[in-house]
């Protein structure tokens, strides 16, 4: 990364401007034009220097169901599994984790409902038990990293 692809980021995390030309605000907010802002934007996707760039939903006020997974895998079969897992569409985010439950991911469904089918299908694919733990109460906490 350069000093406008930090830049970017820094910015970007901040939130995104809600206008006509969102990109072109962007852009004219740090200097550049906005075919380069997008051509850089493309280029840290691609190089994996950004995971995601979109926007963050709140399924709950949608109508829609969040819930966090966690499933206790052998070794060996860890890229097997994960394999299966994220190819759900609704498999949001996949981590390995050194503990007992070695497998986090995050299930974003269109309804409250479709939390348990997907559970219970991932159950059936994989041989493998879902823990499923909803949240109780959210929080927010505003976190930034400079870069």
């Amino acid at each position: 990364m350069d000093a406008i692809d930090r830049a970017i980021v820094n910015h970007l995390q901040g939130g995104f401007p809600i206008c006509h030309r969102p990109y072109a605000a962007v852009a004219s907010e740090l200097g550049i034009g906005e075919s380069e802002l997008l051509q850089r934007l493309e280029r840290m996707l691609e190089r994996n220097q950004l995971s995601r760039f979109g926007p963050m939903y709140d399924a709950a006020r949608m109508g829609g169901g969040l819930t966090l997974c966690a499933m206790a895998l052998p070794e060996k079969e860890f890229d097997r599994v994960a394999e299966m897992v994220n190819a759900y569409p609704e498999v949001a985010h996949n981590y390995a984790r050194e503990h007992w439950l070695n497998m986090w991911f995050v299930l974003a469904t269109e309804t409250p409902q479709r939390i348990g089918e997907v559970i219970a299908d991932i159950e059936r694919e994989t041989g493998y038990p879902v823990y499923n733990m909803p949240k109780k109460e959210e929080f927010f906490v505003g976190l930034r990293f400079q870069l």
